[in-house]
Order: structure tokens, then C-alpha cells, then sequence
């Protein structure tokens, strides 16, 4: 993905996290400890860390499934708890983790997910988005009858459909093929040069986030290691890959400078 030309200007941020800290239940080590970022429009930011980082935690916050223990999460300058509808009227999210009814056709599941959301012209919308993610001819078929990659592109179909500001993605080219990713990858390009979508991303896929993220947070035990632009960082860190620093941090916790 070329970065060029994005510039988040004194535009408001679409989420502001300040001092943030989640602890589930009695546990000795938040899952996030002491966390602050920002998102603004037209940016992809990338949650990058090994399993245990608080990487998922994070996006529950954001979209209100859990509340902060300490700290503050806004997006859209709202309260993603106290304003839920109101939040998540304006985004969307894509997890390899949330299922879509298995019983229901593609056709039936979007309808349902259009009416809920009130999407206007929504017969059309469906139209367009399974059209460009090559599930049209397949439109009758049970959900529970695809093939993973066939899920996931559905679960973007259904992220789309309210024309979201801001995306949340969760692993999700995972399932995918190469082909399906890069198509997928080039669909968010263009949303975001027409409406400024802004998209905080979790992948394992580090060649991937290399190429599709504006600034990445390297997040280690809940805390915030290093951020900053993909090569920034490369170039800070001395190392020649995303997934070598990966590594670097998987294994000792820390970000070397290498000197």
C-alpha cells in the first residue's frame, strides 16, 4: 500500500486512548498497561506484538465490549459504553473470532446485518459489496457450507455495508489467499482516498502490515514499546523486517537497537 500523501492535519482523532490500563479480574499484570494513542482519519495504525500483548483487549475496549479499569477510551470524541449506539452506528469490525450465523444464507445474513444497520438502498449496497468480493454467484449458499477464506470475505461484506469511518480488523486476511488479500488490501486503499476511513488493525502478517499501515505499536505484556511509520521504526531499531523485530520482541520482550 503507498502511504503517500497522508497527513492527519488537525483533524480530531477518530479514537483517543489516554493512559489506558484493563485488568481482567484479580490478575497480577494488565493485559493493558499504561497505553496512549492516538488514530485519525484516513490512517492505519497496526496493534503489532506477540500473543498476550493486548492486542484483542485493546479493540474490545474501543468497541465497548469492556470497559477500561483505569484511563479513558474515546472514538468519535464519545464514550464507546455510555454512547454505544451512537458509536458504533459510524464503524465496523472484521474478526476471525466472531462467527456469522452458520443457518442463514449470504443474501439472508446480509439483509438482516443491512436492517440492522439501516442502510439505505441496502438491496444495492448488497449488490456492490458481494459483486466485489466475489460472492454473488454464491448468494443462496448457508453460511455454514463456505470455505473459511468464503467467510471471511463475507464478514467484510458485512463490515462495509454501513459505509464505516472507522474499521476494526482482527486478524483478517488470515483464511484468505494472496489474491483475495491483495483485493481486499486495494478495496480499503480506495475507501480511504475517497472517505478518509481510518482502520486499527491486529495481523500476524508482517509483510502485510509493512505495506498497509501508516504507523504501527509495537505492544509487549500491555505495554507500548516503540511506534511510529513501518520504516521509521525499521530504520530506529536496526533490523531488516517487520518479522525479525517481531521476533526480537517475541523472544526477550525488548526492541534493540542493534548497536
Amino acid at each position: 500500500m503507498s502511504r503517500a500523501g497522508y497527513n492527519a492535519g488537525m483533524a480530531d482523532p477518530i479514537i483517543a486512548v489516554q493512559n489506558c490500563v484493563y485488568r481482567y479480574g484479580r490478575a497480577e499484570r494488565p493485559a493493558v498497561d499504561h497505553l496512549s494513542f492516538e488514530v485519525h482519519p484516513g490512517e492505519t495504525v497496526g496493534l503489532l506484538g506477540p500473543n498476550g500483548a493486548g492486542k484483542t483487549t485493546m479493540l474490545h475496549m474501543v468497541l465497548g465490549l469492556v470497559q477500561p479499569t483505569s484511563g479513558t477510551v474515546a472514538v468519535f470524541g464519545r464514550c464507546p459504553i455510555a454512547q454505544r449506539l451512537a458509536v458504533l452506528a459510524r464503524l465496523n469490525f472484521v474478526s476471525v473470532e466472531a462467527d456469522l450465523p452458520s443457518n442463514l444464507t449470504i443474501a439472508e445474513c446480509l439483509t438482516t446485518f443491512a436492517a440492522l444497520y439501516r442502510v439505505p438502498r441496502a438491496a444495492a449496497r448488497i449488490a456492490d459489496l458481494t459483486e466485489r468480493f466475489e460472492l454473488a454467484a454464491m448468494r443462496r449458499r448457508l453460511i455454514g457450507s463456505l470455505s473459511s477464506g468464503e467467510q471471511t470475505r463475507l464478514k467484510f461484506c458485512k463490515a462495509l455495508l454501513n459505509a464505516p469511518e472507522l474499521l476494526l480488523l482482527d486478524e483478517p486476511t488470515l483464511h484468505l489467499d494472496p489474491y483475495m488479500a491483495q483485493k481486499i488490501r486495494a478495496h480499503l486503499q480506495a475507501i480511504q482516498r475517497e472517505h478518509r476511513l481510518a482502520i486499527l488493525y491486529t495481523s500476524h502478517n508482517m509483510q502485510e502490515v509493512e505495506t498497509f499501515c501508516h504507523r504501527i505499536l509495537f505492544l509487549h505484556r500491555g505495554t507500548l514499546l516503540a511506534q511510529g511509520a513501518p520504516q521509521e521504526t525499521l530504520d530506529r531499531f536496526k533490523s531488516r523486517s517487520l518479522e525479525e523485530l517481531f521476533i526480537r520482541v517475541s523472544q526477550s520482550g525488548e526492541l534493540f537497537h542493534g548497536e
